[in-house]
C-alpha cells in the first residue's frame, strides 16, 4: 500500500479482543470516505441517535474532513474485520483540535462489534497519538442516557470531569494514562491473550489438516500422538487424496468437516498453506497452529509467504502459532492433546515450557521425562508470526495448572512489553528463561558514549533483573532450576549449610555457594554442640560440616535434622559420595523421612553421579533434586534465592515531579522533529532540558570568535568555549574544548586556535558555532547518565563514572524505561565508583540523591518523548552533598518513530509508539 506523505504508519497495529479476535487499527485514508461513509450509513437508527444526539447521517463534507490528511490538527484511526475477502471499517474515532493542546473526541462502533472492547482500544490508541502531538486533553459530548460510551471513557481508568447541561455530559479526560489507565489496558490485554490461547490449549475439536497415513511423516506422527493421547475431543484428518488415514474416515477440506473446528493443524506444502488458510476462515475455524515450514526462516520470498498468510489470519480475526514449529500439547488428564510430532507425551505436571526452537522440544521433551518433570502444558512458537511469548506468559498466568514458566528465547517480540507482562506474572509464579545470543557479533557502531556502553546482552540482563525472570546460561541449568522450584520451597535467605562425608567437596561448594550470591555462616553455638556430640572426633562440626567418610545413613538424616532446625540457616546442600560402607538408597531413605518432617526450608542434594529426582528421594509429595556435581547445586540454589529475594524486597514507584511541564516537552519535541532525524542544536537542548527540571550550565551559543568575546561577557568570566558540530560527536578528542578562559579576549583567541588546528585537520567546515558556558567549580566528581534508543528494547537508560575516561573506565549501569525510585538506587549502588557517595579517602561524601533524581527526570523525559532516539549527559558533575548536581554538556539526537514490522505489532501503553 502506498501512503501520502507525512502518514503515521508506526501507528498501524493489529490488536486482540477479549473474545480472542483480532481487529487491524490504523490511520484513516482519503480512499476510505467510502467505505467510512458506509459504516455510518448502516449503524442503527439507535446508535446514530446517541452518536449524533439525533437520527442523522454526516454530509459528504463532514466525512472528508475526517478523511483528508492532516495529521496535526485532524486525527482519525479506523478498525478494521473482514467483509469476505475485502476488509471491513467496523468502527471510527478521530480528534479535532478546539483550542491549543485540547482536542473534540467522536468515536463510532458498527452495532455487531460493540460490547467488544473496539472501542476502549480505539481510544487509547487515540490518545496515545495525541500525546505525541502535544494535545494533552480530550473533550466528549455524551448523551446523559448513553451508558455504554459514559461506562467506555469510565473503563480507560483516567481522572474524568463531568459537567451536565440539558441532558448532554462533557467529559474532560486526559490523553496520557496513569498508572491506573497502563494496569486497566494490561488487563484488558491479558483477558485477550488468554482467550485466544484456549482455542489452541483447550480445544473442542481439532482438525489434522494433510495429515498422512504413513507413520514416521511429521503429519502421520502428529496425527498419531493426537489419537494415541487421547485428546477429549473429536480429531478429524483431512486429506484430499484418500479416504481413510490410520483407519480414521478422511475429509477432502475441512470444509467438509461435519462439526465444528476450533483447533486446524496445518501440515501441508507452503505453497497451500494461503489456501487452507483461507478455508479455515470460511470454516470459523479460531486457531491456526502451522507446523508447515517455508516462510520467513528462508528469506524474502517467505517472508512474503508469511506476511500473507498473517493478512488473511488478521482478516478474520483468527490466530497463528508459527509457522515453522513443532506443534503444542496440554498434558492435563481433562485434555489430553499432543499435537505434535514428538516422540514420547510427558507426564502432566506443573511446568509451562515455550521454545523458539522446534529440534529443541523434542529434547526438551526427553530430558523432562529424565528428570521426572511433569509439564502442563508445551508449546513451540517457531517464527513467531502472530501468538508470541508475550501472549504465552499472559495465558500461564492465569493458567490454574502452571506454577512455573520456562522459556527458551532466540529474539523478542517486544521485549518493554515481555518486562511488564514477566513482571507482573513474576509475582505469583516463577519465570525461567535460557537467552541465546549472548556474543557481541552483533554490536553495532555506536555515535554516542551510551550507545557504545550499552551491548544488547546488557540489555537483556536489565530486563530479566528489572522483571523478576530468572536467567540461565545453559538449558542444563535451566532445568537444574525447574527442577529445584518444582518440587523445593524457596530459601527464605543466603544463608546455607553443607553437609558432607568428603571435605574436599564441602568446600568446593563453599566457593560455588559464594560465587553465586549465597552465604555460608557460621553455624549457631548449638547447632555446632549437637553435632559434636554426634559426629565422631575426627569429624568437622563447623560449615561445612564434614562428617567423613565413616558417616552412616543414620549420621546423615540426623544431622541434616539439627541443621534444618538451626534459625540461621536458610538452605541445606546435602553431598554424599558412596563409600564401601554406606549405601546411597540408605541414606536417600534417611534424608527423605526429614525431608517429610520438615518441609519449610530448602534442600537440595548432590549425590555424585545423579542428577535428576531419584526415586529414592520422592515420597508422599516431597521430593529432593539431586545434581552430579556440587557447583550446579549451589548455582541452581543462588537463582532461585535471588528470585526469592526479588519476590520481598520494594519494587518502588515511579516518581512524578511537580515542576515537569510534560505538555510543553511534548510540543516542543513535535517541533523539533519537524526538521527531520538530526542531533539538536544546544539551545533546543537547553529548553528540552528545562521543561524536565534538568540542571544545566548557562551557555551561549554564537557563531564566531568575536562573537565568542561578547558571549564570555554576557555569560561572565570564567568560561568555557566548545565548538558546535553536528558531526564532530567527541569535541574533545578534536581539541574542541577549552576550559578556565578568564576574559572575553582569552575566550575569543581559544575560538581561533580552535578553528585553526580544526582547518589543519581540513574539519573546520563542520564547525557551525560556539558554545559560550559558565565555568563550574570543579569540586565534586564527574559522572554521566545518558540514553540509547536499542531497535528491540526501547529506551535504555546508562549511568556511571563520567568524563573523557567514560569509555575507558566503563563503570556503568544499565536499566530498562521507565525506572523506579528503587531502579534508580539500585543502578548507583551497583557501580564501583558508588564509595564517592560515602566520602571516599576523606573526601566529602558526594550528592547522592541529587544524581539519583536526575537519572528519574531523564527517565521521565524519554517516556514522555519516544522522539528522543540518543541522549548524552557527559559530564554530570555531582556536588559534595547537599548540594546537587549539574550537566556541563548535553547532546540529543531525535529521530521520528519507525513503522512497525510487516508481521504486525502490539501496543506499548503510555506515551510512546507500537513497537515491533
Amino acid at each position: 500500500m502506498t501512503f501520502p506523505v507525512g502518514y503515521p504508519e508506526h501507528r498501524a497495529v493489529d490488536v486482540p479482543l477479549r473474545d480472542g479476535s483480532t481487529i487491524h487499527v490504523r490511520p484513516v485514508l482519503p480512499s476510505d470516505l467510502f467505505d467510512v461513509g458506509e459504516l455510518f450509513g448502516r449503524i442503527s437508527a439507535e446508535t446514530s441517535r446517541l452518536r449524533f444526539h439525533g437520527v442523522r447521517r454526516p454530509s459528504v463534507e463532514e466525512l472528508r474532513r475526517f478523511v483528508e490528511v492532516d495529521y496535526r490538527n485532524v486525527f482519525s484511526l479506523v478498525a478494521l474485520t473482514a467483509r469476505g475477502n475485502e476488509p471491513r471499517i467496523v468502527a471510527f474515532v478521530s480528534y479535532v483540535v478546539s483550542v491549543p493542546g485540547t482536542a473534540e473526541l467522536a468515536i463510532v462502533v458498527d452495532d455487531p462489534f460493540q460490547g467488544r472492547g473496539v472501542g476502549s482500544v480505539l481510544m487509547e490508541h487515540l490518545g496515545e497519538a495525541a500525546a505525541e502531538a502535544g494535545i494533552g486533553c480530550f473533550e466528549a459530548d455524551v448523551l446523559s442516557t448513553n451508558n455504554d460510551m459514559l461506562e467506555v471513557i469510565t473503563a480507560l481508568r483516567l481522572p474524568v470531569r463531568k459537567s451536565l447541561d440539558a441532558g448532554v455530559v462533557r467529559a474532560q479526560f486526559p490523553t496520557s494514562p496513569t498508572a491506573e489507565a497502563i494496569e486497566a489496558f494490561e488487563k484488558r490485554d491479558a483477558v485477550a491473550a488468554a482467550a485466544a490461547l484456549r482455542s489452541f490449549f483447550v480445544p473442542r475439536s481439532v482438525a489434522v489438516i494433510g495429515a498422512s497415513r504413513k507413520r514416521g511423516t511429521i503429519s502421520g506422527e502428529l496425527f498419531h500422538n493426537l489419537i494415541e493421547a487421547g485428546f477429549a475431543g473429536p480429531v478429524y484428518p483431512v486429506n484430499p487424496s484418500t479416504d481413510v488415514v490410520q483407519s480414521v474416515a478422511a475429509f477432502k477440506s475441512v470444509l467438509d468437516v461435519p462439526g465444528p473446528v476450533d483447533l486446524a493443524v496445518v501440515v501441508v506444502p507452503a505453497d497451500r498453506v494461503l489456501q487452507v488458510a483461507e478455508e479455515c476462515a470460511q470454516k470459523d475455524v479460531r486457531a491456526l497452529l502451522v507446523i508447515s515450514s517455508g516462510f520467513a526462516e528462508t528469506g524474502e520470498e517467505g517472508a512474503r509467504r508469511q506476511q500473507d498468510l498473517l493478512t488473511v489470519a488478521r482478516r478474520y480475526g483468527m490466530r497463528i502459532v508459527g509457522p515453522n514449529c513443532m506443534g503444542l500439547l496440554n498434558a492435563d488428564p481433562a485434555v489430553r492433546l499432543n499435537a505434535t510430532f514428538a516422540p514420547l507425551m510427558p507426564a502432566s505436571g506443573r511446568l509451562a515450557f515455550s521454545s523458539q526452537s522446534g529440534a529443541l522440544g523434542i529434547a526438551v521433551m526427553e530430558r523432562a521425562a529424565e528428570l521426572g518433570l511433569g509439564l502442563s502444558t508445551f508449546i513451540s512458537v517457531g517464527n513467531k508470526a502472530d501468538i508470541s511469548g508475550n501472549d504465552l506468559l499472559q495465558y500461564w498466568e492465569q493458567d490454574p495448572n502452571t506454577d512455573v514458566v520456562l522459556l527458551y528465547l532466540e529474539s523478542f517480540g517486544n521485549p518493554r512489553k515481555f518486562a511488564r507482562i514477566a513482571r507482573r506474572v513474576a509475582q505469583s509464579k516463577p519465570v525461567v528463561a535460557v537467552k541465546s545470543g549472548r556474543s557481541q557479533a552483533g554490536a553495532r557502531a555506536a555515535a554516542s558514549h551510551t550507545a557504545s556502553l550499552v551491548a544488547q546482552d546488557v540489555a537483556v540482563d536489565a530486563l530479566f533483573h528489572q522483571a523478576g525472570v530468572i536467567r540461565t546460561e545453559t538449558l542444563e541449568e535451566l532445568f537444574d532450576v525447574a527442577n529445584l522450584l518444582a518440587h523445593q520451597p524457596l530459601p527464605s535467605g543466603p544463608n546455607v549449610a553443607i553437609l558432607t562425608n568428603a571435605g574436599g567437596l564441602g568446600i568446593l561448594c563453599a566457593d560455588a555457594c559464594e560465587a553465586a550470591g549465597l552465604v555460608v555462616p557460621e553455624l549457631s553455638t548449638e547447632t555446632v554442640a549437637a553435632l559434636e556430640r554426634l559426629l565422631p572426633a575426627e569429624a568437622s562440626a563447623g560449615n561445612p560440616v564434614d562428617m567423613i567418610a565413616s558417616a552412616s545413613a543414620e549420621h546423615y538424616a540426623e544431622a541434616l535434622r539439627i541443621l534444618l532446625v538451626d534459625p540461621t540457616i536458610d538452605s541445606v546442600i546435602v553431598i554424599f559420595i558412596p563409600p564401601l560402607v554406606t549405601r546411597a538408597e540408605d541414606v536417600a531413605a534417611g534424608l527423605m523421612k526429614v525431608a517429610v518432617e520438615n518441609r519449610s526450608k530448602t534442600l537440595l542434594g548432590c549425590f555424585l553421579g545423579v542428577h535428576g529426582i531419584h526415586e529414592s528421594l520422592r515420597e508422599d509429595g516431597t521430593a529432593i533434586p539431586t545434581h552430579a556435581f556440587p557447583e550446579s547445586a549451589a548455582k541452581a540454589l543462588g537463582s532461585i534465592t535471588r528470585y526469592s529475594q526479588w519476590l520481598e524486597r520494594d519494587h518502588g514507584e515511579h516518581p512524578s515531579f511537580d515542576d515537569i511541564d510534560h505538555a510543553a516537552g511534548v510540543r516542543l519535541a513535535a517541533t523539533l522533529i519537524e526538521r527531520g532525524d538530526r542531533w539538536l542544536e544546544p539551545h533546543e537542548v537547553t529548553a528540552l532540558l528545562e521543561h524536565y527540571g534538568i540542571p544545566a550550565a548557562t551557555g551561549l551559543v554564537v557563531k564566531s570568535p568575536e562573537e565568542v568575546a561578547k558571549a564570555a561577557a554576557q555569560v561572565g568570566t570564567p568560561v568555557v568555549v566548545k565548538i558546535v558540530s553536528s558531526t564532530i560527536l567527541h569535541k574533545s578528542d578534536v581539541g574542541g574544548v577549552r576550559v578556565g578562559l578568564t576574559s572575553p579576549e582569552e575566550a575569543a583567541e581559544a575560538a581561533r586556535e580552535m578553528l585553526a588546528a580544526l582547518k589543519d585537520a581540513g574539519r573546520n567546515r563542520e564547525v557551525d558555532g560556539f558554545l559560550v558556558q559558565e565555568l563550574v567549580s570543579s569540586e565534586g566528581a564527574e559522572f554521566f547518565i545518558g540514553v540509547t534508543h536499542d531497535p528491540l528494547f526501547g529506551p535504555l537508560i546508562a549511568c556511571g563514572a563520567g568524563g573523557t575516561m567514560v569509555e575507558l573506565m566503563r563503570d556503568v549501569s544499565v536499566r530498562i524505561t521507565p525506572l523506579t525510585n528503587v531502579d534508580a538506587s539500585e543502578m548507583l549502588d551497583s557501580l564501583k565508583s558508588r564509595l564517592l557517595f560515602e566520602g571516599y579517602r576523606g573526601q566529602p561524601p558526594l550528592d547522592a540523591a541529587a544524581l539519583k533524581e536526575l537519572l528519574l527526570r531523564v527517565s521521565v523525559l524519554v517516556e514522555d518523548l519516544p522522539h528522543v532516539a540518543e541522549l548524552d549527559l557527559n559530564p554530570v558533575v555531582v556536588r559534595p552533598s547537599p548540594r546537587g548536581s549539574i550537566v556541563l554538556d548535553a547532546r540529543v539526537r531525535v529521530a521520528a518513530p519507525k513503522p512497525p514490522s510487516p508481521l504486525g505489532a502490539r501496543i506499548v501503553p503510555g506515551r510512546r509508539s507500537p513497537v515491533a
